[in-house]
Formats: structure tokens, C-alpha cells, sequence
């Protein structure tokens, strides 16, 4: 199981695309306060949609709440200040949940955190003149890197909405 950790988040319309990512992607969602935004439907229905509903969210008063309640063993932190990228690790040998944590967008995760685990640091290759992506896109890139080492376990290559061979059954015109 994937679990995805956001350490004070504050903007609401990223945390309603990751929790629409963590429904997606079967990850279960834990919040740790406080957040810059209220965590109600008005502030992350659009861009949560309807998803808020059909993903598990467990929220924490703290770091060491966090912590204390899940004592997690596989535990990576996204930063700037990683010195490897995700596929040099080997999600497979896990074997067990993986948590990847995520800091709030205007600081990341404290240093003080990150010190204590500089071998599970993740930064994701970019530009050096870029000091950071979106925190939604590295949730997103995040959870697909150890999905893919993982062989998408529990999620379907076709689609199920309209069908596997929906293409194949109907005629489309060119500007389609």
C-alpha cells in the first residue's frame, strides 16, 4: 500500500488534485496540520471533485502524532535536497507499505526531519535554474515511479468507463 503524507499543506486546490491522485492510484491520504486552508468540501470540490468521498484520509495534529500512530518502516521524503532520484530506489524490496512525504509548499519539510533521513530523500531531476514543480505533480510522479516498480498492483491498464475496446466499436470523424 501507498501512503502519501502531506506535512502542512496550504494550497487547497493542490491537496484536492492529490487526493484525487491518492483515489486513483488506491493510496491512502494523511494530513498533517495545520493547514493553510479549511478541510471542507466547499474549498477542495473542485478540485477534489468527487473522489474526497472514495479516498481514506487520516489527519494529525502533528508530525509526531503522525508518527506515533503509523511508525512507519518504509518512509521517503520528497525534497530539493535529495541527492537521488526515485528510480534509484528499489521499491520492490519494500515489502511492506511505503510512505512518501510531501513538505507544504512554501518551505517543504523541516530540515531537522529531513537530516534524520538523508538516505530517503527523493528529488526529482529538473532544470537547475528550477527551484521546485508544482507539489501536486510531485505527488503524482512520486506514487507513478512506485507504482510502476510495483507493476500497478489493483489498478486496470483499460478503460472501464466506456469499455476496453471503446476505439475499436464506434467511428469517429477526423476532428474528433
Amino acid at each position: 500500500m501507498i501512503h502519501v503524507v502531506l506535512y502542512e499543506p496550504e494550497i487547497p486546490q493542490n491537496t484536492g488534485n492529490i487526493i484525487r491522485t491518492c483515489m486513483a492510484t488506491n493510496s491512502i491520504l494523511h494530513m498533517i496540520k495545520p493547514y493553510g486552508f479549511f478541510f471542507d468540501e466547499k474549498h477542495l470540490k473542485r478540485a477534489g471533485m468527487d473522489y474526497i468521498e472514495n479516498t481514506e484520509i487520516h489527519e494529525y495534529l502533528n508530525w509526531e502524532d503522525f508518527i506515533e500512530k503509523n511508525q512507519p518502516k518504509n518512509i521517503y521524503f520528497s525534497t530539493r535536497y535529495g541527492h537521488k532520484s526515485a528510480d534509484k530506489f528499489n521499491f520492490k524490496e519494500c515489502g511492506e507499505d511505503i510512505y512518501l512525504v510531501f513538505g507544504k509548499e512554501s518551505t517543504g519539510i523541516p530540515k531537522h526531519i529531513l537530516k534524520q533521513h538523508l538516505d530517503d530523500c527523493i528529488r526529482l531531476p529538473m532544470n537547475p535554474e528550477a527551484r521546485s514543480l508544482n507539489l501536486s505533480n510531485c505527488v503524482a510522479i512520486l506514487v507513478y515511479e512506485v507504482l510502476r516498480q510495483l507493476d500497478y498492483p489493483g489498478l486496470s491498464l483499460d478503460e472501464s468507463q466506456k469499455g476496453k475496446d471503446f476505439l475499436e466499436r464506434n467511428e469517429w470523424d477526423e476532428n474528433s
